[in-house]
């Protein structure tokens, strides 16, 4: 099992060590399993020590998809999201204080009355809405969401929510 890496993002000198900042939570590719694993660290001659940014979770499976939209929700300053016990036609609801989303599951890309329901149900809750899709999404769909502000985000393989419109791209910086 390896963690991959965050392309780009630098070490993280470590200077006071925690037992919470000790273990990332990740999906073994090949069975599915998540677990706790420990943090890469690199030791330097002078005796600093050096994290390595990994990405804690992967899209392997549909259940990683959901875990990786969540994870990504928290890291952007939702850190209470958990799932709800609604169950939409075609994937997972997401909510906590603030924000609703929904992690679509399905094959086909997303069309613009989804995008819609998901834009109602985040304005009856007075929340902010994310959309995150693993097959993406029909034209209208965006056109639709760019028109209501909704946050469209595609998972990639590795579970890399990817912004896909100027709201979802805003969203991602605000949060940042």
């Amino acid at each position: 099992m390896s963690a991959p890496l965050v392309m780009g993002a630098p070490p993280i000198r470590i200077v006071r060590r925690t037992w919470d900042e000790e273990w990332v939570t990740v999906s073994c590719a090949g069975c599915g399993r998540r677990d706790q694993w420990p943090q890469p660290e690199l030791g330097c001659p002078c005796g600093a020590l050096l994290r390595i940014p990994v990405r804690p979770a992967t899209a392997g499976t549909r259940c990683d998809a959901v875990n990786a939209a969540a994870l990504y929700l928290r890291e952007i300053g939702f850190p209470e999201v958990l799932r709800s016990g609604e169950r939409p036609e075609t994937g997972v609801d997401l909510r906590g204080p603030g924000i609703v989303a929904l992690v679509d599951l399905g094959a086909r890309p997303a069309d613009s009355r989804a995008v819609e329901c998901l834009w109602l149900n985040a304005l009856t809750e007075s929340a902010v809405s994310a959309y995150f899709s693993l097959a993406g999404y029909v034209d209208e769909a965006r056109e639709r969401a760019d028109t209501l502000g909704v946050p469209l985000f595609l998972l990639d393989p590795a579970g890399v929510p990817r912004p896909v419109n100027g709201p979802a791209a805003e969203l991602d910086r605000s949060h940042a």
